[in-house]
């Protein structure tokens, strides 16, 4: 089972009491923007196989969203961390590093 700490209220809290929210950091455009580029926001998203960050939700605790760096293929969760950052803290993009030797932010952003 899938247990992520929610940074807002310091639970620990497995993935009953969250709802995941889909992928993390996504750019986001305003009205002036074209209709390939609302497109790709809409409908493109990544689905890899190992690193992902994902937005989730507590649901059944604070209600607040938070932000997710986790392994997909094993479940192996790196870190949570707020959702008002535009990327992952140092901390986490260094425990990453650590375990994928290879891996960049520079992939995600």
């Amino acid at each position: 089972m899938l247990t992520l700490h929610c940074p807002n209220c310091g639970v620990h809290a497995d993935e009953t009491d969250l709802h995941a929210e889909g992928e993390a950091h996504l750019k986001r455009f305003g009205p002036d923007s074209s209709d390939d580029d609302f497109h790709d926001y809409m409908f493109q998203r990544q689905n890899p196989k190992g690193v992902h960050f994902e937005r989730w939700k507590h649901v059944y605790g604070c209600g607040k969203y938070f932000l997710a760096a986790r392994c997909t293929a094993t479940l192996e969760v790196f870190g949570t961390y707020s959702a008002q950052t535009h990327e992952p803290p140092q901390a986490i993009k260094d425990a990453i590093s650590a375990k994928r030797p290879g891996w960049s932010w520079g992939d995600f952003s």
